[in-house]
């Protein structure tokens, strides 16, 4: 049986522990609700944006001169996963569950016989991926200096994949991060940025025209060649607010587990503490009275 002391010592750390987890909790609970809102406001753009990309795709069909960005290369060999995950650990499964995804897709493109390739955005990623796909990463986005993801940060990747792109570095590209759903519950989600998805963009996306015909100008052509890259960029700028809001979510439900735990092993710590104080007790009484019958 542990002596007093040190189980004094083991209540002691685990209540600091307990304290810790439970300032964490309100930390992640604060930046939770800003997070929620901002990825909750780029919603509506983003799903307008792609009903208005469906609509003008529509005119492209079969086009010889159709945008890159819109109808692909023509190849499907070389794929590019941009895998966004946490820089920091310490908020459940929602790292484990972005990489579970993207190992999945790995396997599968690869038995394919395609060519992968990795960007990691996030420490917590990389480090997972590296351990049995460390020859396909090309390169990781640090953002541990980023206080706040803003739209510069994913303009940054978007530009950069738009490059490899045109550099023909890759065929397809797809992202991969946790849809927020609610605290308890975020969705891992892959979407194919290039070619852009906007066939079937939603049956709320695109408006209802009552049988009107509408004349573009400049023309679809043009029109499209400056909405995809700006759509890339706002699919990468949606992808990292809802990370943000999902791990901020997860962070808080696992600091709150964290703590009621805690919670749970200082009450049984305690209970063993009182019982083996008590035991000393009672045996320092019997020798004291068995000392005393003696004289």
């Amino acid at each position: 049986m542990p002596s007093l002391k040190s189980l004094r010592v083991r209540i002691n750390s685990v209540k600091s522990t307990q304290k810790i987890t439970k300032a964490m909790k309100m930390v992640a609970a604060s930046k939770l609700r800003r997070a929620q809102e901002a990825a909750e406001a780029a919603r509506p753009y983003a799903e307008r944006m792609a009903g208005i990309l469906a609509s003008l795709a529509a005119g492209q069909n079969g086009a010889e001169n159709a945008p890159k960005l819109l109808v692909g290369n023509g190849k499907d060999q070389v794929h590019l996963l941009i895998v966004a995950t946490a820089e920091r650990g310490l908020c459940g499964a929602f790292n484990s569950s972005i990489v579970k995804l993207a190992r999945r897709k790995i396997e599968e493109l690869t038995a394919q016989g395609k060519t992968v390739k990795i960007l990691c955005v996030g420490k917590k990623g990389r480090d997972q991926l590296r351990r049995d796909h460390a020859s396909k990463i090309i390169d990781t986005v640090d953002l541990s200096k980023v206080k706040k993801v803003g739209f510069a940060e994913a303009q940054e990747i978007a530009d950069r994949a738009l490059a490899m792109f045109e550099a023909g570095e890759f065929d397809v590209a797809h992202i991969f991060f946790n849809n927020f759903k609610s605290v308890i519950s975020q969705i891992p989600t892959v979407q194919q940025l290039i070619p852009a998805m906007v066939a079937g963009a939603g049956a709320g996306a695109a408006p209802d025209l009552g049988g009107a015909i509408y004349e573009f100008e400049p023309d679809e052509e043009a029109i499209l060649n400056q909405l995809l890259p700006r759509n890339l960029s706002m699919q990468v700028y949606r992808a990292l607010l809802e990370n943000a809001a999902s791990e901020m979510g997860a962070k808080m439900t696992a600091m709150d587990n964290a703590t009621r735990n805690a919670g749970e092993m200082i009450k049984k710590l305690t209970t063993v503490y009182n019982r083996s104080r008590q035991a000393q007790i009672t045996k320092e009484l019997i020798e004291i009275i068995s000392g005393a019958e003696a004289v």
